[in-house]
């Protein structure tokens, strides 16, 4: 049963597709409450943050105006229930307007993410922070995005992606690439944008809840269960998380 593909016929690009995939995530009660953990993340560091406006980039498929209702939501893709529609390489804000932009799994999907930096180092306030949650590159998390998932995962890759398309095309090692593998060259470029916190994590709980494309593995109640055992396994995160929290603080 935790196999079963959900029968998703539109393309990756079409808004229908991101409408889809939302109400998957909010009818999934073991995926929700994931989601519904790092959207409290979010919003314990957004506490933390300058007076500002808040920034989510990427909002199509989540719910985190539900966790933090004053923040702006956006998309690349024209969404009713998103307050903005642009791209990331672009943002339509004044200099040093924002106090935080939060994305959940939209840096590897940007084809040019220096311009987005660039943009995000301009906009911020001092003080203020970049917060994104992407796919790790980690033992575990290489086998499983290699062999079990439909984007493409290459370390090895540049600081580019060529895009067909804003949701169709990717690279999920490009988090690992900008500020891991290339952090030297990352902080010559973006000096304000100063690396606070890289954190592996979550090494079973998105394949248990199948995600978007699968059914769930395991039932809703055992969520607090598989949480404990992934608290356990924290100091292994470093082999295991399939997921990276990262902090950038633009410099004061």
């Amino acid at each position: 049963m935790g196999l079963l593909k959900y029968d998703i016929s539109t393309h990756l690009d079409d808004p229908v597709t991101t409408t889809r995939h939302r109400e998957l995530i909010l009818s999934k009660p073991f995926l929700r409450k994931l989601y519904a953990e790092w959207y409290d993340e979010f919003a314990r560091i957004a506490a933390e943050l300058p007076p500002g406006k808040l920034l989510e980039i990427g909002s199509g498929g989540g719910f985190l105006k539900d966790v933090i209702p004053g923040i702006i939501t956006s998309d690349i893709l024209p969404l009713d229930y998103c307050d903005m529609t642009f791209s990331a390489e672009q943002l339509p804000f004044g200099n040093e307007e924002l106090s935080g932009i939060f994305m959940l799994n939209v840096f590897h999907h940007i084809p040019r993410p220096h311009f987005f930096l660039k943009e995000a180092q301009r906009v911020l306030k001092k003080g203020g922070r970049i917060v994104m949650i992407e796919p790790a590159n980690t033992l575990l998390s290489r086998f499983i995005y290699k062999n079990f998932h439909h984007e493409p995962f290459d370390p090895r890759g540049g600081w580019e992606i060529q895009s067909a398309g804003p949701l169709s095309d990717s690279n999920q090692a490009l988090p690992y690439i900008y500020f891991i593998r290339d952090r030297e060259k990352y902080r010559s470029q973006f000096p304000l944008l100063q690396i606070r916190r890289v954190k592996n994590h979550t090494p079973f709980r998105y394949v248990l809840s199948g995600g978007v494309s699968r059914r769930a593995m395991v039932p809703a109640w055992s969520f607090g269960f598989f949480r404990s055992m992934e608290s356990v396994l924290s100091p292994l995160s470093g082999m295991l998380g399939l997921f990276v929290t990262i902090e950038l603080e633009k410099a004061a």
